[in-house]
């Protein structure tokens, strides 16, 4: 297919008549003023369709009162406007004779209790604005029957959601997502709107609120996280609602899913579940760290104040994002129940949430790699049979003592087990087409996890306004057991006495068990100076323990022997204690802070070489650091909003690079550590600004950031003439980066079409030793996009968009390797309705992977269709015949470079299917649009 992307060309073409405009336009103006003639400035005003009350546009009244719509369509409308205290107006408009229809000056009246029943009856408005809030009435907003929330967002003025989910509103990005102002399976917003029908809906109501600190603390940080609320209708508010879906398809594809809520003014309980064999694996980061079979700790605040946290080590786990999640052939098995409760001043939330993949990956890996004076290719050949079921449970108690008192507790567990196996044939090339090594490696690996955390909250504010004072807790315990089998054969070729072949078996078993702790204790202190100035002082003290016993055994025919060179036991504790103060500014938006705290860190480990019984090698480490914070941030008047920050941030090296052990369990990457390494640390700067205005949708937002490490952990690498790499840890100086970042979006013909662009540049600055000398890698990225939402009615939506990343690399110690990638993606998405209930969707992304440098060029068309057809009484049930890459181009393929090579990875993937799947729905079923890709 050489030119997909004029699929979307067409597609852009065929709804322009949509747009096409009449020479028999006309503009509407007039005054917004009280019943005394006093101008009202910045009312919402809104033309809807006097049949059905669609909202057609939108707008605010200017300093003078003023309203006007431009070169409108002549037809009937009714215009609709909105202001805090006062009556709702509405008038139906029709127009002029000539070019101005003028409605002249518009009294609104006060809204007072005479007046609350008729304000009750007027019809509500698809949209009000009031400061930075903006509320949607979500049935002024035409979607298909059956649609989720996620489709219902795509279509409110403003709101963004990507092929991911991932939602921006006003141009920044969605935190939270609350139904009823409750918690909604933890704070991932996906849950909610995927999960939820929008036909549930009553309300979207999008404001900036505080962070869960700054409201439990009261201190106003003047950090802003936006919030999406979902206003359920009354009506189901009483009894449950919910959907199932069940699917089967060709090459014994399967799929199912159920969702089920039931919600009241104080209870909600929702329960989803499903299971597949289509690569849907619903995962998020926690579940895939879980399916990593990780130790992360990273749950959140655990009980920290102020500013400057690190110094808490490496946990060792590498999360390789974008990897293999959604390459290969799983099949997922996933379930959990959500309730919440909450009063005014109880609020108890819990969950539990299984996930079981079982998931297999053979893929071609194709690796470059470059020194000084050498350039050598690696080429690996590898299967992978991946399998995972992970437990994870929470529970979240909130308890307002009385008005001036605030307790939190919240407790989280996880339990996980796995089985990973792992085949590879490695070659490895030296200038010639004859492999100098080859490698053959068949290794599993078993383990079960089990983690728990528990954080308590005190807060207590004081009778004089500002002051208060908190204490924290939390403690953590990981237990993980893992053992696994090894076994490799390793020839080089011509490295034996008088040129023979030199062949090396390694045939091990491993066992590794571990045990971590920490407990964690703060407080803080506010005291007002001023009304003004704040001081803040805080201390925060932490303790950790960490034990692990890993015995390698090496195996023979006759039997197993333990091998001390590769065995060992180790204990650590940490030791953290860190207080500071910040002194804070804040008045009319403005809130700026400035503080500096002191850092001391001990470290104290035994080691054994060998077994417990051993005489233990010591590691004593004694750090001590200062941490300066600046912070500002400024919501300025008319939506602008504009932060920036300076802010270290400190980390030790982990125990692994620490201890003093040479790891030679795979004989062509020898690993060493290094005792004497220094915490590294990142000093971290940033500004922004974003703006916003209600009146047009009109969002912009502009950021950069820049980094600068110092003693950064680097791995230093030596390769012998065998091609055998022996890394060892070091610290450098001088790694940075910086970015610059730009959004734009505006509706061109408000409620119709919508145009998003981005574009940045990105620069990193990587070094290392390779063979002794230093290596400076140089990255400059350049992403670009651009897209249009074109939604003319509630039969037709349209989503074209582009995105081209430039990536150039560049190498001190070789410029010949110089690398130049180019990832471009064409997409396209149609919603359409067509006679007799039925709906068609198509989605197409076309991919573009350029790399000259390797030769490597790959261009590739996914297709997806889908043609759909509601059924039964009151639209209950759908059909649906689905199409999936249809041209059987999918292909799970990364290209990338770094330090010293440039990979291209390739993994077999699912490819065209196709399925027929039957949707039941308790209260009607709407057809579901959701965009399958195509936004950026």
């Amino acid at each position: 297919m050489k030119n997909p992307f004029y699929l979307c060309f067409y597609l852009l073409l065929a709804t322009l008549p949509v747009f096409s405009q009449s020479n028999e336009r006309f503009t509407v103006k007039g005054i917004v003023s009280d019943s005394l003639g006093e101008k009202l400035p910045f009312a919402t005003v809104m033309l809807l369709n006097p049949k059905d009350s669609a909202l057609i546009n939108y707008g605010r009244s200017n300093d003078d009162g003023l309203l006007e719509f431009k070169n409108l369509r002549r037809a009937h409308y009714l215009l609709k406007i909105n202001y805090v205290g006062y009556l709702p107006h509405q008038q139906d408009i029709h127009p002029a004779d000539g070019p101005l229809t003028d409605l002249g000056t518009i009294q609104l009246k006060v809204l007072n209790k005479d007046l609350m029943e008729v304000v009750i009856k007027t019809a509500r408005a698809p949209l009000s604005i009031r400061g930075d809030t903006v509320e949607y009435n979500a049935a002024s907003f035409k979607v298909p029957p059956g649609a989720t929330v996620e489709d219902l967002l795509r279509r409110l003025p403003g709101m963004e959601v990507d092929q991911e989910g991932n939602i921006k509103a006003q141009g920044q990005q969605v935190q939270r997502v609350t139904v009823d102002g409750k918690r909604f399976f933890g704070d991932d917003p996906k849950q909610a709107t995927r999960n939820l029908n929008a036909e549930a809906i009553s309300k979207v109501q999008v404001y900036n609120s505080q962070t869960e600190q700054a409201r439990l603390t009261g201190v106003d940080d003047g950090k802003q996280e936006k919030t999406v609320n979902l206003e359920l209708k009354d009506s189901h508010k009483k009894g449950g609602f919910g959907k199932a879906t069940a699917g089967v398809g060709t090459d014994h594809r399967l799929q199912a899913k159920v969702n089920y809520n039931r919600f009241d003014d104080k209870n909600q309980l929702a329960v989803i579940g499903m299971a597949n064999n289509v690569n849907q694996t619903g995962i998020s980061r926690d579940d895939y760290q879980d399916f990593r079979g990780s130790q992360s700790f990273n749950w959140g605040n655990e009980g920290d104040f102020g500013f400057g946290g690190g110094w808490e080590g490496s946990n060792d786990i590498e999360v390789d994002w974008g990897g293999n999640r959604d390459r290969g052939f799983s099949k997922n098995w996933a379930g959990g129940v959500n309730y919440n409760y909450e009063t005014k001043k109880t609020k108890f939330s819990t969950y539990y949430y299984y996930n079981q993949t079982k998931q297999t990956l053979d893929g071609l890996t194709a690796k470059e790699n470059f020194l000084n004076d050498l350039t050598y290719q690696t080429v690996d050949k590898n299967s992978a049979l991946n399998t995972s079921g992970n437990h994870r449970t929470s529970i979240r108690f909130e308890k307002e003592l009385d008005s001036l008192n605030t307790f939190v507790v919240q407790n989280q567990i996880r339990i996980g087990n796995g089985d990973n196996r792992y085949n590879s044939n490695q070659l490895f090339y030296r200038g010639t087409d004859v492999p100098g090594t080859t490698s053959e490696l068949l290794n599993q690996n078993r383990y079960t996890s089990f983690q728990i955390n528990t954080q308590a909250l005190y807060n207590h504010k004081f009778r004089k306004k500002g002051r208060s004072f908190a204490l924290s807790a939390a403690y953590t315990i990981n237990n993980s057991d893992n053992n696994g089998d090894q076994y490799a054969e390793n020839l080089f070729h011509g490295a034996g006495i008088g040129g023979l072949d030199s062949l090396y078996i390694l045939n091990q078993r491993n066992d590794t068990r571990s045990l971590y702790n920490r407990f964690k204790a703060g407080t803080q202190y506010v005291e007002p100076l001023s009304t003004r100035f704040f001081l803040e002082s805080f201390y925060n003290f932490s303790v950790s323990n960490n034990e692990v016993d890993r015995e390698v055994f090496d195996r023979s025919e006759i039997a197993e022997q333990l091998n001390p060179y590769l065995s060992r036991f180790y204990t650590n504790r940490f030791f953290s204690n860190r207080g500071g103060a910040r002194l804070r500014y804040r008045h009319q938006g403005f809130n700026l802070a400035v503080g500096l705290a002191a850092q001391q860190f001990d470290l104290q480990g035994k080691f054994h070489a060998e077994t417990a019984n051993s005489l233990p090698m010591l590691i004593n480490k004694h750090y001590f650091g200062w941490i300066p914070n600046v912070s500002l941030n400024f919501q300025m008047k008319n939506n602008r909003y504009l932060y920036a920050g300076y802010s270290p941030y400190m980390s030790l090296p982990s125990i692994t690079d620490l201890q003093p052990v040479v790891d030679n369990s795979n004989p062509l990457y020898i690993r060493e550590g290094n005792p004497d390494l220094l915490p590294a640390t990142n000093h971290n700067a940033n500004v922004g600004f974003n703006y916003f205005n209600p009146g047009s949708f009109i969002s912009f937002y502009l950021g950069t950031g820049f980094n600068f490490q110092t003693n950064q952990v680097v791995y230093a690498q030596t390769v012998d003439e065998n091609l055998v790499t022996r890394t060892r840890p070091e610290n450098i100086t001088g790694g940075k980066g910086y970015n610059v970042y730009a959004y734009f979006t505006m509706p061109i013909v408000k409620t119709k079409l919508t145009l998003r662009t981005n574009f940045g540049y990105q620069h990193s600055l990587y070094m290392t030793r390779i063979n002794g000398l230093k290596n400076t890698t140089n990255t400059n990225g350049y992403p670009v996009g651009v897209g249009l939402d074109i939604t003319p009615n509630e039969f037709l939506t349209f989503y074209p968009s582009a995105r081209w990343n430039i990536n150039h690399t560049k190498y001190s110690i070789n410029t010949t390797q110089n690398q130049r990638i180019v990832n471009t993606t064409y997409s396209g998405e149609m919603n359409l309705k067509l006679p007799r209930d039925i709906y068609f969707n198509g989605a197409l992304n076309y991919n573009i992977f350029d790399n000259p440098r390797q030769g490597f060029y790959l261009d590739q068309p996914i297709l997806n269709l889908a043609l759909y057809h509601l059924l039964l009484k009151n639209k209950r049930a759908e059909i649906r015949l689905t199409a999936f890459d249809v041209f059987n181009k999918n292909q799970g393929i990364r290209v990338y470079t770094s330090q010293n090579f440039a990979t291209h990875e390739q993994i077999q993937t699912l490819g065209r299917y196709f399925m027929l799947s039957f949707t039941y729905n308790m209260r009607g079923v709407t057809a579901n649009m959701r965009r399958q890709g195509g936004m950026f």
